[in-house]
């Protein structure tokens, strides 16, 4: 058998693989990724909700110098904190999310659905917006259902809707889940409807049948799930750790994101952080700022770009947190970029993969605005090559 005849054999054998692999691992969706989701009880969100936390955020840092706080280095200081407060004027919420969930209890029906009609009306004016409803848990199943329908009903869904699911603990709520969005998609002529995988249950990363569920999630949910989202306190919790301990860095948190960004690698899914319930109020704003800012550069540096903030005070650190990482790493990346595009010297021997990595980080950081296009010697459509962005 002649080498062609021996390479048509193989791609016969191997095509299913390679249909599979193209399928199952398509790449970079070519999207901007949010740095963060902010979550805002149901009943407490309306068409000031953004512009208040904006203007609670620049309230809660007026007075305090958050350069000494944090210890920004004096080079990068005022680089960020320009950025961070033209952010809270401009956009201090990229991603909302109305819950109807823990952080909205459980009320009477009449009450949830005057809630989810109410809801449905406002325009978030952020770049991407949600609800999490319910779980599909059999107390509060139907309950899910209801809310989500009546927010479609009513109008709610627009350009960047995402809807969270919580608390999953099998595939076949995934499967169910899919089944609601055709049935409601196909009952108001709506696009199809994309959610979220909130990971906050021990079933979601081992299963009874000793494999990761949530591999099989994702398939399950298809081209509709766009990200993995880790609940700090109920994953914590339900895996028996006190209190004082549940934490985004405790051991747990990093073997359930560990497992998280396994499954996600190379599906275009973004994996998110929790939160931390430390919060920068009163006499422990100081130290709550050094908490929030430091775990925020944890995730980032773990290759988590995206965490949860739970009150405007947060938001501060998070936009400095990110902008910060950024640009400390950004002369280091394009001079190694240049090297590995032939331009010059740069001290590494970086591979294609690296490349990837490094042309992602410039990418990410002209997204969230840490970066300015004027400062990147690139050709940006070279860039998303490199970075297999689509």
């Amino acid at each position: 058998m002649g080498l062609e005849e021996l390479g048509a054999e193989l791609d016969r054998r191997l095509g299913a693989a390679d249909a599979a692999l193209a399928a199952d691992y398509p790449g970079d969706r070519g999207v901007r990724q949010p740095v963060h989701t902010v979550y805002v009880p149901a009943d407490r969100y309306d068409d000031r909700t953004v512009a208040d936390w904006g203007a609670q955020a620049r309230a809660a840092v007026a007075g305090h110098e958050l350069a000494d706080v944090l210890e920004l280095p004096a080079e990068l200081a005022g680089a960020v904190l320009d950025r961070m407060s033209a952010k809270l004027e401009r956009e201090p919420i990229e991603d909302l999310r109305i819950d109807f969930e823990d952080g909205y209890g459980n009320r009477p029906d009449s009450e949830e659905d005057a809630a989810t009609v109410a809801a449905a009306q406002v325009v978030s004016g952020t770049p991407y917006y949600g609800l999490r409803v319910k779980s599909l848990e059999a107390p509060t199943r139907r309950r899910a259902i209801r809310t989500l329908d009546l927010f479609v009903r009513e109008g709610g869904v627009r350009e960047g809707f995402v809807v969270t699911l919580p608390k999953v603990t099998s595939v076949g709520q995934v499967e169910a889940f899919v089944y609601l969005l055709e049935t409601l998609e196909d009952t108001y002529g709506i696009p199809e409807l994309k959610f979220e995988i909130q990971v906050e249950t021990p079933q979601a990363i081992l299963g009874a049948d000793g494999t990761a569920l949530i591999a099989r999630m994702l398939k399950a949910g298809g081209r509709r799930v766009t990200g993995l989202h880790y609940g700090t306190y109920d994953y914590s919790a339900s895996l028996g750790i006190a209190a004082a301990y549940q934490s985004m860095e405790h051991p747990v948190a990093d073997h359930a994101k560990d497992v998280m960004q396994l499954a996600a690698a190379g599906t275009g899914v973004f994996v998110s952080d929790g939160s931390t319930n430390v919060l920068p109020v009163g006499a422990g704003a100081h130290a709550a700022w050094q908490l929030h800012f430091r775990l925020v550069r944890r995730s980032l540096a773990r290759g988590i770009y995206q965490g949860w903030d739970m009150h405007p005070a947060q938001l501060p650190t998070r936009f400095l947190a990110t902008y910060l990482f950024y640009r400390e790493g950004f002369d280091q990346a394009a001079t190694r970029l240049s090297a590995y595009l032939g331009r010059g010297e740069s001290g590494y021997l970086d591979e294609p993969a690296t490349a990837v990595a490094l042309a992602g980080f410039v990418l990410r950081g002209l997204d969230c605005g840490a970066i300015d296009s004027g400062e990147i010697d690139f050709d940006l459509a070279e860039l998303a090559k490199l970075a297999r962005r689509p």
